[in-house]
C-alpha cells in the first residue's frame, strides 16, 4: 500500500507525541536531531522508547502506521545513543540525515545488525531512510547509491534548507516559486536514483505549513513527477499530501480500463481506448496506480 505521508514530530513533546496516531500520517518520524534542543537529547531518547514500546502494532485507515526515528547525525557522537535508546522499541526505521553517500549507509547498517540482537528485534527487520543532499559533498554522491550493497535500503529523501546553508546560496526557488538550479538537479537525481535502485523516492517538505494552496501544489506536482511520498513537518500538512498522492477515482477507473484491454489482448503491443492510442509504457503506469505489481 502506497506511503504517501512521512510526518516529523519531536521526540521531546509529549503532547505532540500523543497525538501522533490521529495525525493520518502513513509514517510518524519521530526526531532526535533538528527539533530538538541539545539539553533535550535524552528526555527525547526515553519519550521517543516509550512511545515505540507503547505503539507497536497501530493500525490507521486500514493499514499499520509507519514508526520510524530519525537519529542524529553520524559525525553528531550522538547517533549510537539514539541508536541504543530506541532499538528495544522496534521501529519500522531510522532515517539517516546528513547520509554523505551509501558507506554512511552501510556504517549505520552494520550498527543496526549488532543492536537488533541485543535489543531482541529480527536481524534486517530495521529499514534505512537517507537524507541524501544535505552537503555538496553528500549531493553529487547521489547516483551512488543506484548500485552499492545496501539491503536495508528502503528510499531516499532530500532536503533543501542545509544544503543552502552549506553552499551558500541565497535563495532556493526563484519569483516564480519554482526550484532553483541546484536544487532542481538534486530533487531529479533523488528521484532518478530511486527509480534505478527499485526503492521509495520521497519528496522535501513544503517549509511553509500555513501554505495551504503552495503544500497542494508542490504535492500535486511531486506525484505527477514520480515521488511516492513527501515529508510533513506539520499535521495540518497531512491531509493535502495524502490527497494528492491517492489517485482520484477518475485515474482508477482509466486504469482499469488499459489493465483490462491488455488483459484481453495479450499478445497487442498497443490498443485504441476512448480513441487514443496506448501502449506498454501506459500499461505499466496503470499497474503502478493500481498497486499491481509486474
Amino acid at each position: 500500500m502506497a506511503v504517501r505521508s512521512w510526518l516529523f514530530i519531536p521526540g521531546d513533546s509529549e503532547k505532540k507525541l500523543s497525538k501522533a496516531v490521529g495525525t493520518g500520517a502513513d509514517v510518524v518520524i519521530l526526531d532526535l536531531e533538528d527539533s530538538v534542543a541539545h539539553e533535550n537529547k535524552a528526555q527525547a531518547r526515553q519519550l521517543t522508547r516509550e512511545w515505540l514500546s507503547a505503539h507497536r502494532q497501530v493500525v490507521t485507515e486500514g493499514k499499520k502506521l509507519g514508526r520510524w526515528v530519525r537519529i542524529n547525525a553520524l559525525d553528531s557522537r550522538m547517533w549510537r545513543e539514539d541508536l541504543v535508546a530506541v532499538l528495544p522499541g522496534a521501529p519500522d526505521g531510522i532515517m539517516l540525515p546528513k547520509s554523505a553517500g551509501p558507506e554512511a549507509v552501510q556504517q549505520l547498517a552494520a550498527e543496526l545488525y549488532e543492536l537488533e540482537q541485543r535489543s531482541g528485534v529480527a536481524a534486517g527487520a530495521t529499514r534505512i531512510l537517507p537524507l541524501v543532499s544535505e552537503t555538496a559533498a553528500a549531493a553529487i554522491a547521489i547516483p551512488a547509491y543506484a548500485n552499492a550493497s545496501l539491503p536495508r535500503l528502503a528510499g531516499l529523501t532530500w532536503g533543501a534548507e542545509d544544503l543552502s546553508a552549506a553552499i551558500g546560496a541565497s535563495r532556493k526557488r526563484d519569483k516564480a516559486g519554482a526550484w532553483t538550479d541546484t536544487f532542481r538537479f538534486v530533487r531529479s537525481q533523488t528521484l532518478l536514483t530511486a527509480h534505478a535502485r527499485g526503492v521509495m523516492a520521497i519528496d522535501t517538505l513544503h517549509a511553509d505549513f500555513a501554505d495551504a494552496k503552495g503544500l497542494k501544489k508542490a504535492a500535486e506536482e511531486a506525484r505527477a513527477d514520480g515521488f511516492a511520498g513527501m515529508l510533513a513537518i506539520h499535521p495540518a500538512q497531512v491531509e493535502v499530501i495524502n490527497k494528492a498522492f491517492t489517485p482520484s477515482e477518475e485515474e482508477l477507473a482509466e486504469a482499469r480500463a488499459i489493465v483490462e484491454a491488455f488483459g484481453a489482448n495479450p499478445g497487442s503491443g498497443a490498443l485504441q481506448i476512448d480513441r487514443r492510442m496506448i501502449d506498454r509504457p501506459h500499461l505499466k503506469l496503470a499497474k503502478r496506480i493500481l498497486g499491481i505489481e509486474d
